[in-house]
């Protein structure tokens, strides 16, 4: 029997810095045999692009697929999801409740429509709506659809932005029983929920909290972590009992009657005396991991692991700097629509260079439409909308912040 060869990677790649001539004389002068190729070694995952070297295996899981079906395992979590999915954006979503609703009633009727024809073959759809596999299913088991207007929530579509979504179950490829779980079988219940991009994504790793469940590509296949299901309409705390003994046996607990994070001072850097610790909640573990996903250091250490794996946290030493700090960042970030707002001012100067006001009786140049850009200067503040239109007196703490690679 001929014996299995392990397979060689050798890998060699010239400058970036290399004009397009340098590289391709570069081709015709070098012989293969001469290029200095560097042998790479696949990691323990098989991993052989982007290897790590660092400790993140070692990191308390967040989720796990063991964990969430029960089948042993520990993570922070027991139940992770993937968020609503609806293949069909662009009717069960709206910036305007009228509109959507007008949308979705043409929907309806298109789709009972074809279920009366009792049609048999998918060319004779009628194409004015959106199908996909599921909805057609859905359709050859003439499963009808009625509207109802309590239905309509608004829930984030992107990153602090909501609109209104209708929440059918037929016309959402696919709300399963997770969802339910986490939002109630009318999508009303109470609850909080990190949300972070799924596994595979080219972008940096994002995380976002929100209290409704977001739409699929609020992030990169986001992924949700909640803090609380609802069981046989019981809420129920979503962070593990493992998870809680780990963080008391880590950095410590009172008896009952002890403090709790609500009770003190919790301004980060300000700690208790070692000899009294407050009581952790799950909550405060909560608070705790959102703080850790957001820590720069965190996010370049263990980039390349975060877009292979579920998340992973260190137990740093001061727990409640920590805690209070995600307990103080998922404020803003739930709450962003509260915050006072900064008035930037704006300048609608015309392409000759000076002001509208003084080229109002220049009719081609007030009619014309102006040249977007969409370009920023940080150094100055500014931000040119078009030609005409730039935004100005943008503080500079403003451009450091981002999700993912994406500055607000």
């Amino acid at each position: 029997m001929e014996e299995k060869r392990k397979c060689k990677i050798l890998y060699f790649s010239l400058s970036d810095e290399m004009r397009r001539e340098e590289k391709l004389e570069w081709f015709r002068d070098t012989k293969f045999e001469d290029i200095d190729f560097e042998r790479i070694r696949p990691d323990e995952k098989g991993n052989w692009l982007n290897i790590t070297d660092n400790d993140f295996d070692s990191l308390i899981p967040v989720c796990s697929k063991e964990t969430k079906l029960g089948k042993g395992g520990h993570a922070i979590f027991g139940l992770y999801t993937s968020t609503i999915k609806t293949n069909r954006d662009e009717w069960v979503f709206d910036y305007d409740k009228n509109t959507l609703i007008q949308k979705i009633k043409f929907f309806i009727e298109k789709y009972n429509q074809q279920i009366e024809s009792n049609l048999t073959h998918n060319n004779d759809l009628d194409y004015s709506i959106k199908w996909s596999r599921d909805l057609k299913n859905k359709l050859y088991k003439k499963r009808k659809i009625v509207f109802n207007e309590n239905l309509i929530f608004k829930i984030p579509s992107r990153p602090f932005l909501k609109q209104f979504w209708y929440a059918e179950k037929i016309l959402n490829d696919v709300l399963t029983e997770n969802h339910y779980l986490i939002s109630g079988n009318n999508f009303d219940l109470e609850n909080v929920m990190i949300n972070f991009s799924g596994v595979g994504m080219i972008k940096p790793p994002q995380f976002l909290v929100s209290r409704q469940i977001p739409d699929y590509s609020i992030l990169e296949a986001t992924q949700c972590l909640p803090l609380y299901r609802y069981e046989k309409g019981e809420k129920v705390e979503n962070i593990t009992d493992w998870a809680l003994e780990l963080f008391e046996k880590r950095y410590g607990s009172v008896e009952e009657g002890g403090l709790s994070i609500e009770d003190r001072d919790l301004s980060v850097g300000n700690t208790l005396p070692s000899t009294l610790h407050p009581r952790i909640s799950k909550q405060d573990i909560f608070h705790y991991v959102y703080a850790v996903l957001h820590d720069p250091k965190y996010r370049t250490k263990y980039a390349q692991n975060l877009k292979r794996d579920f998340p992973k946290i260190p137990l740093y030493s001061d727990f409640w700097k920590w805690a209070n700090a995600g307990k103080k960042l998922m404020d803003l970030h739930l709450n962003y629509e509260k915050i006072e707002e900064r008035v930037l001012r704006v300048e609608d100067r015309g392409s000759s260079g000076v002001s509208r006001k003084e080229n109002r009786e220049n009719t081609t140049l007030n009619t014309l439409a102006p040249r977007s850009k969409l370009k920023a200067n940080k150094e100055l503040g500014e931000i040119y909308i078009d030609e005409q239109t730039t935004l100005t007196g943008v503080p500079p703490l403003a451009w450091e912040y981002k999700l993912g690679n994406r500055s607000a």
